[in-house]
Formats: C-alpha cells, structure tokens, sequence
C-alpha cells in the first residue's frame, strides 16, 4: 500500500462550520481512520494547513490536534507549489476573491457555498475554474445526510408515483443575543457582511430540488427581518439589515409544486430542524436529517373532518420508519472522500462550481421576488 499525501489549505476553520464539520468530522476523520483508500494500492494522507485572519486562534486549533502548518498569509500558501487543493469557509464576503486567487495559482479548490455574493460572481468562477483546467466542488451536504439519502432511494425506487408537492420547514429559535448568546454568529444578520436566510439557505434549497425532484422553473419568494435589533458578540446591539426568514414556493420541471420555510425566528415543533414531506400519487414519506418515514397508497388512512369531536387517531403513528440498510457516514465527510477521489483518481463528480452557481442565482432570484412582489422564470444557466 502506497500512502500519498495531499496537502490542503483550508481558509475559515476558526468559523463553526469549518472548524467542526469540515476539519474535525472530516479530514481529522480521515486521518483517524487511517486515510482514504482509492482502491488501487494507494492511501490519501490529508495534510492540512490552517489558514486565517487570527493567528492566535489557528495556533489553539492546530494545538489542540496536534497540527504543524498554520498561516494568515493566504497569497503565500498558495504560491507554494506543494499545496494541492485550496478549501474556503469564510464568511461569503470574503470568498470571491480568495477563491479566484486559488484558481489563478491552479489549485483544485472546494468550497462551501455560496460561491459568490451574486450570480455573475459566480458563474465567473465557474468558467475561470473550467478555463484553468482545475478540479473543483461545492460543499452541497444535505443530500448526504441519512434522511435524504432514504428519501432519494424512494425517489429512485418509484415509490411515490407521480410527484404531486414537497414541503419543507427549516428553522429554529436564534436567540437574540441580550440575555442569551445567539447560536449563529451576528454577520448573519447584516446584510452589508453578505448575511441573510436567503442567501444562506436558497442555495440549499437548489441542489436539494434539483438532485431529488427536478430543476426549479420559477420562484416565487418573501424575505422579511422578523427581529429588527440583534445583540453581536461583544454584547451591543446592532441593527438586523438582512432578512431572518424566508417563505418561498418554487415550481419544478415535471410538474411538483414545493413550498419551504425558512426561519431563524421560530420554535420548533417538529421531530428534526429540517423536515420534508413528498407527496405523490402512490405514496407519500417525511423525510428529517437522518429519519424517515412513509405512508403508502395502500395503507393510507380515510380522514374525516369533524371539528364537534376530538381526534380519536394519532397520525403518526400512521407511518412506517425507512430501515436505514447500511451505515451512513458524516455528509460532510463523505462528499470529502468524493471530492478527494475526483482530485486523484478522476472519479465522477458533478457538484462543481456551476452547480454552486445554480444555488446563488436562486438567491438572488428570490430576494428579488420578494423586492417585487411577484413570480420569476428561473433560467438555466451554463458557461
């Protein structure tokens, strides 16, 4: 056995989303595990170099596990011709530009999304990538997740017939920061730092459509800041200038309606923090981040409405668990493995930065939706 080591930057692992799914829970996993096998005699040893603005913070982090390389000299990093891929989880506002470096030094770079702040940014680094010749993805992670990997085999088994509709609900309880610490950092909420739910979670939304049920056709959105004033970090208050929730209805090629909320201002009461529900001509699933469940056409109850009487049926317990038939790994790390096989083994990979394109332009599409009140075509893009 042959061990190649690949050596990544990584730029924002001092951020949540960076430092917890895609250091620790994936190429820290990696190498805990041993490294990831090709299959052909040959070991992926993850080497990564930890890139920030903080240098006391990078020194904690690679501290704590054990690291070698840290550097808040992002040209540097990439000018060494050791380095194989470059990775970005910085705030949204920063990205654009480090990425576009990353491609002109002819890095293979992955990248959480969005990509850009705006549909031409986007797409520019789409076909800057294409142009370079590099290999390149967006972190799309949801679709590996044990719930919609349960759903999509429905999906990909026929069992729903024809699709009639999709419903999702998204959110929970951000606190505002005054007498509780927020949960979500406060760019977020300012849309001058690239934040707002739209922009966050209309990406989400597109590749999850897209890879399960058909590319949204048309959206039809309203954005709206449910709390105006939100305490930041250091405990003062600032005002909330991007919007916290989202409510928006997208048409699908084939016919499906879908219908997602979005919010950061709601309580759950719900099993999981994302749910989806399919219907479909001969069945219908409720689909979470790692349950799911179904009721088939044959096995649905007859409902009848009487408002005079209490409810005598509990209709959960109507549906069937999906058995989960295997192991399912960390979304993140398991898009990392195929990223990393792509890189070095030319294995099939289609999450790539047009796909990410795909992601921003529904964004922007459904905030401008919102700014006028009315239904927009969602156009295919393509370099």
């Amino acid at each position: 056995m042959t061990r190649k080591t690949v050596r990544i930057a990584m730029n924002g692992v001092t951020g949540r989303m960076g430092y917890r799914q895609h250091l620790v829970r994936s190429i820290l996993a990696l190498r805990e595990q041993g490294g990831l096998d090709l299959g052909d005699g040959t070991v992926l040893w993850p080497e990564p170099i930890l890139l920030g603005r903080r240098e006391h913070a990078l020194r904690e982090i690679a501290g704590r596990h054990g690291l070698d390389e840290i550097s808040t000299d992002v040209d540097a990093v990439l000018a060494d011709p050791s380095v194989d891929i470059y990775f970005d989880a910085q705030v949204t506002s920063a990205r654009e530009e480090s990425v576009k470096k990353a491609i002109a030094a002819g890095k293979h770079v992955y990248t959480e999304k969005p990509t850009a702040t705006g549909l031409a940014g986007a797409l520019e680094l789409a076909r800057l990538a294409h142009d370079k010749g590099i290999k390149h993805g967006v972190v799309q992670d949801k679709i590996f997740l044990p719930g919609l990997l349960k759903l999509k085999r429905l999906v990909d088994g026929g069992f729903f017939g024809r699709i009639l509709s999709v419903r999702g609900e998204f959110g929970y309880w951000v606190f505002e920061g005054d007498w509780q610490p927020a949960q979500r950092p406060s760019w977020n909420y300012r849309a001058e730092d690239g934040g707002g739910i739209v922009v966050d979670m209309f990406p989400h939304w597109e590749y999850v459509l897209h890879e399960l049920f058909g590319r949204v056709t048309s959206v039809q959105a309203l954005a709206t800041t449910h709390i105006p004033q939100r305490w930041d970090e250091n405990g003062k208050p600032y005002d909330a200038t991007a919007d916290d929730a989202a409510y928006g209805v997208f048409e699908l090629d084939g016919g499906a309606i879908a219908q997602i909320n979005s919010s950061w201002a709601v309580r759950v009461n719900r099993d999981e923090l994302v749910e989806f529900q399919v219907d479909g001509t001969e069945g219908s699933a409720v689909a979470g981040l790692r349950n799911c469940r179904v009721q088939h056409r044959g096995s649905t109850p007859k409902p009848v409405w009487n408002p005079d009487l209490p409810a005598t049926e509990v209709f959960r317990d109507q549906w069937q668990e999906v058995p989960d038939n295997g192991d399912f790994d960390n979304g993140f790390k398991a898009q990392w493995e195929l990223f990393l096989r792509h890189v070095h083994a030319d294995a099939p990979y289609h999450w790539d930065l047009l796909a990410g394109a795909r992601g921003v332009q529904l964004a922007e599409l459904g905030l401008r939706s919102s700014a006028e009140g009315r239904r927009l075509d969602v156009p295919e893009i393509a370099l």
